[in-house]
Parts: structure tokens; sequence; C-alpha cells
């Protein structure tokens, strides 16, 4: 895996969608007052929901409403969403369900194609990617597809256990989380997969994530963290009053989880300790966790979907329900990144905001942004297409009322494959 990136050049970041963030006081319905909410996706200015029975719903407000995009969608018992962008060429979302395999939309979901060739096991509970690799997690092991979902290919040598329930990227290194023999670990994108379990007591693993360097399982009986890849585990749970946890998301150091019938816990030390968030939370049942800008949403089991502000559960999130006084592009993180990485920027009033992207030679292979904000805070993630290496993101914001008045920033990001 590679850990050390040398070269550090001013660059210029994709930041390919944004929300501007409000406060809320607690948790709030947020559009979706009813269905099982089983995950979540952002491309752009977007936010998805997979929804149990209901197909795929679409917002574009941050929440504020949603709208049915399942054209297309036959199967509408949604498990999993990735999204893969194409550089330039747009952005590819993909949908698991529940024995109806996997679904491509290249239009937000406006329309929707199966894209299940090889697909021997059609209930595909989890999607991630690995640079332009897509992997799903089934019933029947783990899949591969190189060609956005046109073919795939059983990756199970080694995998004892092949009832896969989660997976997780950490650098080069592919995680499958199993229903029964923990924890399995590729080096090679499926090719061949070694268990790594020391330490974890419970092996029905019901979802990995990756938080910077350190890796979380979650289970029915709490949480286990890894900080060696898997190599060994500890369990991090005290002050976890429900440990049957179901969703894991991060904010910096800040980790939450979702649990069935405790609600949300939220984590400021890497799972040393953990506290309920839950005030306004009528539904404590929370398949699925998504932070986007700097509000965290909550999808349950019922109850649609809840988002809460997180500078109100946070100490060190600044306080957003003040607008940005100055233009202020920040560095992504993580960064040295793959697949993918996260940027933000504010806008101090109503201006044009342009972020392209820039290799070492000047080239420009990619415009992230090029569109007008409102006075806020935003930020989203960019997953490239690119190969290896570094490159410059440049952030050029015009107000509205003073063109001439421009702000110019650039910043530099490397990618790792």
């Amino acid at each position: 895996m590679k850990t050390k990136i040398i070269v550090w050049i001013i660059s210029l970041l994709l930041f390919a969608g944004s929300f501007v963030e409000h406060s809320f006081a607690q948790w709030v319905q947020s559009g979706i007052s009813s269905g099982y909410i089983n995950c979540f996706a952002v491309s752009g200015t977007n936010l998805f929901a997979g929804v149990g029975g209901g197909g795929v719903f679409r917002s574009t407000n941050n929440g504020a409403s949603w709208t049915a995009v399942n054209s297309g969608l036959t199967n509408m018992n949604i498990l999993s969403l990735a999204v893969s962008s194409n550089g330039q060429s747009g952005t590819n979302i993909f949908a698991g369900t529940w024995d109806g395999g996997v679904f491509l939309s290249t239009n937000y979901g406006a329309n929707w194609t199966a894209v299940n060739s090889g697909l021997t096991n059609t209930t595909v509970r989890s999607l991630v990617f690995s640079g332009t690799n897509l992997f799903a997690s089934t019933g029947g092991g783990v899949f591969l597809s190189t060609n956005n979902g046109t073919s795939w290919t059983a990756v199970n040598s080694g995998l004892i256990y092949t009832d896969v329930y989660s997976l997780a990227v950490s650098g080069t290194n592919l995680f499958a989380g199993t229903n029964g023999a923990g924890v399995f670990l590729s080096t090679n994108n499926g090719t061949s997969w070694t268990a790594v379990n020391s330490g974890l007591t419970y092996r029905y693993i019901s979802l990995l994530a990756v938080f910077g360097t350190n890796l979380f399982a979650a289970t029915s009986f709490g949480i286990f963290l890894s900080t060696n890849n898997g190599t060994s585990w500890t369990a991090v749970n005290s002050g976890l009053t429900n440990t049957n946890v179901s969703s894991l998301a991060a904010s910096g150091t800040n980790i939450f989880a979702g649990t069935f019938g405790g609600g949300v816990f939220l984590s400021t030390n890497n799972g040393t300790s953990w506290t309920a968030v839950n005030s306004g939370l009528t539904n404590m049942s929370v398949s699925s966790l998504l932070i986007s800008g700097t509000n965290i949403f909550a999808g349950t089991m019922g109850g649609g979907v809840w988002r809460r502000a997180l500078s109100e559960m946070i100490t060190d999130v600044e306080n957003f329900s003040s607008l940005p006084s100055q233009f202020v592009l920040e560095q992504n993180y993580p960064n040295p990144f793959n697949p993918s990485t996260t940027i933000q920027f504010a806008v101090p009033e109503r201006s044009h905001v342009i972020i392209e992207i820039f290799n070492l030679l000047g080239q420009k292979v990619d415009i992230a942004i090029n569109d007008e904000f409102t006075a806020g805070y935003y930020e989203m993630r960019w997953e490239p297409k690119l190969a290896s290496g570094v490159y410059v993101y440049r952030m050029v914001g015009k107000p509205i009322a003073d063109e001439h008045n421009a702000f110019i920033q650039t910043k530099q990001m490397v990618l790792v494959k």
C-alpha cells in the first residue's frame, strides 16, 4: 500500500457539489417522513436516499424535500448506493438491490439500467469503489466490475465465508465484513483474501468503515477498532448503551454511530467513549447515516429521514449560524487520497465560483464547479477517474456585485492508486 507521498504542489481542488448549511436546534424530520432508509449517497448538489421497497429518492435542496427517481428501476428494494465521478463526462450512480442486482444511472437518477452480467448473486448489500474498480458484496461473495457494471467477476479466493455484508477501502486495501466469519483483507483487488480477526470477539459484521487510518467494524455487540489494517482489533464501546450498531459516519475526528433502538451516539475520541445525541429524534432505529456539509442525516427504520446540525453536537465545529466573511478554499482531506477526497469552501456573498483541476504540466483535466452560489459554506466529495499523481485545484470566486474583485486560490492534492 502506498502510504508516503513526497511531492507537494500548490493545487486546485475539484469540489463538485455543495450544500448551504443551516443550524438546527435538534433532530428534525427532513423531507421523507416514512419508509426504511437503508443508505445514502451524495453527488454534486444532489443527495440520494435508498428506501427499502420505495426505490431511490433525490434531494436538490439539502434534504428540505425529496423526489422519487425510479424510471427503469425494476426492483425498489434498495440496499446500497455508490457514486463515481466520470470527470467531464458526468457521474455514475449505482444502486444495489435485494435480489435485483445492480442498477446504473448516468443522469442523477432520472433513468436507471440494470447492469448484472456475471453477477450470479443479486442481493447487493454494499457497493464501493477502489480507483476505477467497482466491488459489490453479496450473499454469494464479492464481485468485481472494471467497466462500470457492464460485466462482473466473482473474486472470492480465500474468502471462506461468502455471505458478505459490507466492504470498505483504505488505500490499496479492500476489506470484507462477513455474516459469521469476521473480516477479510485483500491487497490485490480481491484476487485473494486473508482473515484478519485477532481480537474481534464477535464475527457477525454489519458494517465496515474507514476514517483516516482507522478501520471500524460495527456489530450487534458493539464497535471494534483496528489501527493496523485489521491485524488486531479492540472493542470501543464505553458509553454505548445500545450496542446493536447499524451505521457509522465521521466528521473529522468525530464519529457517529446509528443503532437499532438506541438512536445516534457520538464519539470525539475514536470510540474511547460515546454519548447519546438524540434530542428530537422520535424514531430510535437508525439504519443509515450521512454527513453532508455541516449537517448529519439519519435514515431510520420506518421513520424516514432526519437532519441535525453538527455544530450543535460537536464543540470544535465552527458555528455556521453566521455567514462567512470572506472566500475560503480549504485543503482537501484526506490527502493523499484514494479513491475519494472531500473539499470545503466558503462564499461571503452571491458569487460566481469556478473550481478547476490541473496536472503538473498546467493542463486542465477537469472542471469541478462553474456555477453561481449564495453566501454560505459548501462541501463535496470528489472521486476522480485520473491516474495517480499530484494535481492542482484552483478556486476563482467573483462577486456578482463586483466581478473585478475576484478571489483566486490554489492548493495541492495527491491521488494514490
